[in-house]
């Protein structure tokens, strides 16, 4: 007899339909698996079997049967344990131990020896592929449940049931129509966290006003942030205390980052789930690492910081093509890969703070210390951060050395973190409403017509733009990225036009 069992794959985040077809005739005792399975899947005869015979029922390693499994498409590699459960179903279905209806139903989970189901990764994926697909019922692990429901947040559940099951004797009643199975509640604040208590957060930092305001600028509007200065001056701290002042993630935020993490195997009951993501790669990353790819394809550092902050600290020590690398997802906000065997397109809407000595030593241009490199040194080191990549940051500061009296002061209990972290939420606020029909949330995300649209200036601007252009200190890109810094300048002010103080201050951020 044949059965057809619905289950999904992951292809970077995103999810689509396998249909696991099960053939089980008499014949000389084999399983089989095709259809570009890998290793995990083809042992998976191994679990199923002994899964089987632990709940009473004849598995395919005690019959005289010819068992093949085919996955279709079968031209999509496979990979992972969650055809374990389908696989399952399809074989008792086959050899007539079971009779329900698999239509309308994606099922995936991995068996235990024992016959319980482990939690699988992607959950969310394949909830919004059966959401978007108008199915009825997605069967899983009971573990993934909670993670399945946060579905609901797309607007798109189509009243999608969440069947969550503990094993695979309770999936059989369940699909039999013997058991009820209550729904996992949704609740957006179980997923919704506010950073830890004792974080790093902005009243830690003494001093350097002038990069406590670059950084407030570059978090209001999600703009790259460049820190440079010699060691030991904070520029570490202040990039750390940049997710003190981030608002809180919209609904919209939390969907797309849950979708990646549970498509990258992270668990949603982490204590870090529910917060801005700051990711901070050691400068030994590899590319694959930072951009996302190798083998299976997985998402990348640029991508895990979705939404959030990606810090390289000791940013010219990277390798250079690492840094090379992040032009494209830089300016386009997702990253595509491409291999001999996959093409993904993954989303890496991040904002960058990078920061680096000045040279090798630290101590270049820096007036109390005199530096003792080279000059062949220092060129050598700044030749590592790139003309076309450096276009790309938004805002430069200085980081300069502090005086013994800004060492000494107490912070003063979270009050300079709380005002502006309220601030930088209004100002998000105002740029979310002003760019709700293009579906754009921060001003860093505006192309040039939305610039042009929505960051209209006076004469007196446009001719102080115009010199800077002229004289060769703004390139075309650099001509736009000042809008939009000025325009969120404007935003945290909570003027409606862009006045020009406020591309007087943008400028001021442009020298390096």
């Amino acid at each position: 007899m044949l059965a057809k069992i619905l289950s999904g794959a992951l292809k970077g985040i995103q999810a689509q339909i396998i249909e696991v077809e099960v053939s089980a005739n008499q014949g000389l005792r084999s399983f089989n698996v095709v259809g570009l399975a890998d290793t995990a899947i083809k042992e998976a005869k191994e679990r199923i079997g002994s899964a089987i015979k632990n709940i009473g029922l004849k598995s395919p390693l005690q019959e005289t049967r010819k068992v093949v499994v085919n996955l279709a498409p079968a031209s999509l590699k496979k990979e992972g344990s969650h055809y374990d459960l389908p696989i399952a179903l399809g074989y008792l279905l086959a050899s007539e131990q079971t009779n329900f209806n698999p239509h309308d139903k994606i099922i995936l989970g991995e068996l235990a020896l024992n016959g319980d189901l482990r939690p699988i990764k992607g959950a969310l994926s394949f909830a919004l592929l059966a959401s978007q697909k108008g199915f009825k019922q997605i069967i899983l692990p009971r573990e993934n449940a909670k993670e399945a429901s946060l579905v609901h947040l797309s607007g798109q559940s189509n009243n999608l049931e969440i069947i969550g099951l503990n094993n695979l004797k309770e999936a059989i009643i369940f699909l039999e129509g013997q058991l009820t199975v209550k729904q996992s509640k949704f609740v957006l604040a179980d997923f919704i966290k506010q950073p830890a208590a004792n974080g790093i957060n902005l009243d830690w930092v003494k001093g350097q006003s002038h990069s406590k305001r670059g950084l407030e600028i570059a978090v209001a509007g999600g703009h790259n942030l460049f820190l440079q200065g010699p060691p030991g001056t904070g520029k570490t701290l202040l990039a750390k205390a940049a997710i003190s002042i981030m608002p809180e993630l919209a609904p919209e935020e939390l969907l797309e980052l849950a979708q990646i993490y549970s498509a990258s195997g992270f668990g949603l009951n982490e204590p870090w789930f529910g917060q801005r993501p700051f990711r901070a790669p050691h400068h030994s990353a590899s590319e694959p690492t930072i951009i996302g790819g190798g083998s299976p394809a997985r998402a990348g550092e640029i991508t895990l910081a979705h939404r959030g902050i990606l810090f390289l600290d000791e940013f010219p020590e990277f390798h250079r093509d690492v840094l090379e690398s992040l032009r494209q997802p830089l300016e386009q906000g997702e990253i595509t890969i491409q291999r001999s065997k996959i093409n993904l397109n993954l989303p890496a809407r991040f904002f960058l703070i990078a920061s680096a000595n000045p040279c090798p030593c630290g101590y270049y241009n820096e007036a109390s210390k005199s530096c003792t490199c080279a000059p062949s040194q220092v060129a050598s080191y700044q030749r590592k951060m790139s003309g076309p990549l450096m276009d790309r940051m938004d805002i430069f500061c200085w980081v300069s050395s502090l005086k013994y009296e800004h060492l000494v002061g107490e912070p003063d209990a979270d009050k300079e973190t709380t005002a502006v972290k309220q601030k930088v939420a209004l100002a998000r606020a105002r740029q979310k409403e002003r760019l709700r029909d293009e579906g754009l949330l921060i001003n860093a995300e505006m192309t040039p017509p939305l610039i042009k649209k929505h960051c209209p200036v006076d004469n007196a601007s446009q001719e102080m733009l115009q010199k800077s252009v002229d004289a060769g200190d703004l390139s075309g890109r650099g001509y736009h990225r000042v809008l939009k810094v000025a325009r969120t300048i404007a935003d945290l002010a909570g003027r409606e036009n862009i006045e020009l103080r406020d591309i007087t201050e943008a400028l001021s951020y442009r020298q390096r």
